[in-house]
């Protein structure tokens, strides 16, 4: 019996640290990107070109690989169902910065900012300047929430 547990145990935190580690952007950073996005709103919707509370566009939301709600098929509004609810649109985050996450800021390191400037300055304009009213409640969201 003791053998079985410990083998359960060993599974489910060796899928923990697998899911753990393929997560690149760390939940303080998914958070304040949100933060800064809407408010976290995620009663949002759409407007214009961009939906739900990260604000995600339609092109963002497709090179991120088309995440779905609950892994559903894709439908005609799987776009709007997924980028309005705060997991999926994470996942789409999470996907998005997988495939185009690198250093934007020119240290050598890429981390929060970096994805904060792919996120919304898009992977080929990263280099840009943020609006400095954005940059700030960025940058004040991370220090209200790193060091806790």
């Amino acid at each position: 019996m003791f053998v079985k547990v410990s083998w359960v145990a060993v599974t489910i935190i060796t899928l923990f640290c697998v899911y753990t580690s393929a997560q690149i952007v760390s939940q303080v950073c998914l958070g304040c990107i949100c933060e800064v996005s809407s408010g976290c709103n995620t009663t949002i919707g759409c407007s214009e070109t961009v939906c739900g509370p990260f604000a995600i566009t339609w092109g963002y939301w497709f090179d991120a690989g088309k995440p779905t709600l609950n892994s559903e098929p894709l439908s005609d509004n799987a776009y709007a169902r997924c980028v309005n609810d705060p997991y999926c649109a994470a996942a789409a985050v999470q996907n998005y910065m997988t495939k185009f996450g690198h250093d934007c800021t020119g240290n050598g390191v890429i981390d929060c900012e970096d994805y904060l400037r792919i996120h919304r300055l898009g992977a080929n304009g990263c280099t840009g300047a943020l609006n400095s009213k954005y940059e700030n409640r960025f940058k004040l969201c991370l220090q209200t929430f790193q060091n806790q």
